[in-house]
């Protein structure tokens, strides 16, 4: 079998991917994260008679922890792999990858384990974000003066 044989192979058996499903279930479970997101800052302003930014700030808060305490129970890994980018788009996904790193790593220690692997998964969206804040504000000033 050469090369390209073997690549038809590979190429039919490989499963397909349901962009359309996809797109949908990120869309409807996104969509269903904000509107409970938005529902709490107006539970927030509402009852605990907050502004809207410090709302907002405990909001974000509270998202942060209930998507790192539902990674340690185990099963937001699942919701990740339904919800794909519905759930890995929003703060969620960035707790979620610095909760899941902590937990594979805890065992070898709290310095080569945590310590060392605690950003391994976010690291890269830090420093992206950062590096893409810092450009922007650099064409912000040259046109904007």
């Amino acid at each position: 079998m050469n090369k390209e044989e073997y690549l038809k192979l590979v190429k039919k058996h490989e499963p397909k991917e349901k962009r359309v499903e996809n797109t949908i279930y990120a869309f409807l479970i996104g969509g269903t994260v904000g509107f409970l997101v938005e529902g709490i800052i107006q539970v927030l302003m509402n009852i605990f008679a907050l502004s809207r930014i410090d709302a907002s700030s405990w909001t974000c808060l509270i998202v942060i922890f209930v998507s790192s305490l539902f990674t340690a129970l185990g099963f937001f890994d699942n919701w990740m792999s339904k919800g794909k980018a519905g759930l890995l788009i929003p703060t969620t996904g960035f707790a979620h990858s610095v909760q899941s790193s902590a937990l594979d790593y805890k065992r070898e220690g709290l310095i080569t384990g945590l310590g060392s692997n605690f950003f391994k998964l976010a690291g890269s969206v830090i420093l992206y974000g950062i590096l893409s804040a810092f450009i922007l504000v650099i064409v912000r000033v040259i046109v904007f003066g």
